[in-house]
């Protein structure tokens, strides 16, 4: 069977492209590796009528909205090799099956890469997060550690001040900051520790303290972390499709990308990462953009 689109990616841009395509009418496949990003989250906050869900409930939810439409299906299955050909593309699964699409949405999201720091993962995703649009207001008044150590950190203190006053910045033996700002920083009540953290301390997922290589500790009751973001995956490349320097997808105003055929949504069209309803909105107007051509190639005067 040729399918009219095959969606790689099954995060809230797939899933949200998948059900504009249903509803339109068209056969759609959408391809789920069940790796989702957001898997160590407890809550998932920001998106209305939905503030607060569990991900997996929010993605089980979704997935029972797309199949009330006969042409969509949801394969569990990781997509590992795209080929254009003339007139179609070919999708190889893990699973060994070979799909026929005449468009493919490339909505694999990003992957994030946390800092080396001992005992963070315990408490990531719990009292450690990387979104304050996302988790800031469960925080909002506590005393919070900002693990950074890059250019951007005096932004993310910025954001951040906005939840909670009660700040301490640990940048692990980096030095982003210069003098003036430190001090400016310090009139504030913000410390910068520069001292090389050599481990994070709590229990239950909830983060305590932070003991220092030099002896020192900061009791805290929750932090932001900067993780590095990176797309995942090799099949953009493969198909040639231009990349920004960070590694973003470059599309045009409906979601194509430089090669005919194929279309971006969702975070690895930016490679930072956004809150759930800008990927399901920008994955719905993929899913227009897709089937605009689709019906301006058939229909033909």
């Amino acid at each position: 069977m040729m399918l009219d689109c095959a969606i790689i990616g099954g995060g809230p841009a797939g899933l949200s492209a998948a059900l504009v395509l249903g509803r339109a009418r068209r056969k759609v496949l959408l391809f789920d590796a069940d790796r989702p990003r957001n898997s160590v989250s407890s809550a998932s906050h920001g998106f209305l009528s939905r503030d607060g869900i569990e991900p997996a409930m929010l993605k089980s939810i979704a997935q029972k909205d797309l199949l009330q439409y006969p042409s969509v299906a949801i394969k569990q299955t990781e997509v590992v090799h795209v080929k254009k050909n003339d007139k179609h593309f070919v999708i190889v699964a893990m699973d060994k099956g070979v799909y026929l699409a005449k468009k493919v949405i490339l909505a694999t999201g990003i992957k994030e890469v946390l800092p080396n720091l001992t005992g963070l993962k315990s408490f990531y995703g719990k009292s450690v997060f990387s979104c304050a649009y996302c988790d800031g207001w469960e925080l909002r008044d506590k005393q919070l550690a900002i693990f950074s150590g890059h250019p951007g950190t005096l932004q993310l203190i910025k954001i951040l001040s906005n939840w909670s006053k009660n700040l301490i910045v640990c940048t692990n033996g980096n030095k982003p900051l210069d003098e003036e700002t430190k001090v400016s920083l310090q009139s504030k009540g913000i410390k910068v520790y520069e001292e090389k953290i050599a481990k994070l301390f709590g229990d239950n997922g909830q983060i305590k303290i932070v003991h220092f290589e030099n002896g020192l500790e900061a009791q805290i009751e929750g932090g932001f972390v900067s993780p590095e973001w990176c797309h995942p995956g090799s099949l953009a490349k493969g198909l040639g499709c231009k990349q920004t320097e960070k590694g973003g997808m470059i599309t045009d105003s409906m979601g194509r990308t430089n090669i005919i055929g194929v279309y971006a949504a969702g975070d690895n069209t930016i490679v930072s990462p956004s809150q759930i309803a800008i990927a399901a909105g920008d994955g719905s107007r993929t899913a227009i953009g897709v089937n605009i051509d689709l019906t301006n190639e058939e229909f033909i005067l």
